[in-house]
């Protein structure tokens, strides 16, 4: 079986990678710090230069855009990130605004909105199915009632990401402060056995071991060995 050509292939990278050479960057640099010499600022990286050569031209970032906004494959992004407001999206606002919570000495308890949310949308899908089958025109207003019950309940929900963003970074600081005290205690551990293993070699008398005679036949060097082996073995267990 032949095997189908390829009709589409990944696009070729952008020629302009190839002016990321150590030569151009040093070249950038030192046109960034003479630079800011001159103009006396103490970050060189922030300096913009005019009228780069054409290879250095992609080696300097663009700036930032005035208004905060740009736009990528149509969707438009900012520089501050923040949650949309339901209203400015032109949806029905279901729970209350963030200025408008508190007020009456009530808490606001997400949770408590978000089961409410779900069973209101089990319900409308009850609903939806029941007037497809009896009445499919009127089935667009209640679709529309399902769209704001998800939307008002995705939203709910990305209220939340600051929080878990937040409680993310706890918990990875949480677990390298655990990972380094694991680690200190047994480096701890080593230098207590180490302390204790010179301290049995300084209670040896030198003398005395010097006055015994060997007896015949017996490998010294072997015994030694053996005692350095189990001297390693200790410290490194």
């Amino acid at each position: 079986m032949e095997e189908e050509p390829v009709s589409s292939t990944w696009p070729l990278l952008p020629l302009f990678w190839q002016n990321f050479t150590p030569e151009n960057t040093a070249r950038i640099a030192d046109l960034r710090k003479e630079k800011a010499d001159q103009e006396g600022h103490s970050d060189p990286s922030k300096v913009r230069i005019e009228n780069l050569p054409r290879e250095l031209r992609c080696l300097q970032p663009p700036q930032e855009p005035e208004d905060g906004e740009w736009r990528v494959f149509g969707n438009k992004y900012t520089l501050v990130d923040e949650l949309p407001k339901l209203e400015d999206m032109g949806i029905q606002r279901l729970f209350p605004n963030p200025e408008e919570r508190d007020q009456d000495g009530k808490h606001f308890d997400r949770a408590t909105i978000l089961k409410r949310s779900a069973k209101s949308l089990l319900l409308n899908f009850l609903e939806l199915t029941g007037l497809l089958a009896t009445n499919p025109e009127a089935a667009e207003e209640k679709i529309t009632d399902i769209r704001d019950i998800l939307i008002n309940f995705h939203h709910l929900i990305n209220e939340y990401r600051p929080h878990q963003a937040r409680e993310s970074l706890i918990s990875m600081m949480q677990a390298q402060l655990d990972r380094t005290r694991a680690e200190t205690n047994a480096i701890r551990d080593a230098k207590d056995k180490a302390e204790r293993i010179l301290e049995g070699l300084g209670s040896l008398k030198i003398e005395d071991v010097a006055s015994e005679a060997v007896p015949e036949g017996k490998d010294v060097w072997r015994d030694d060995r053996e005692a350095w082996d189990a001297l390693v073995g200790e410290s490194t267990s």
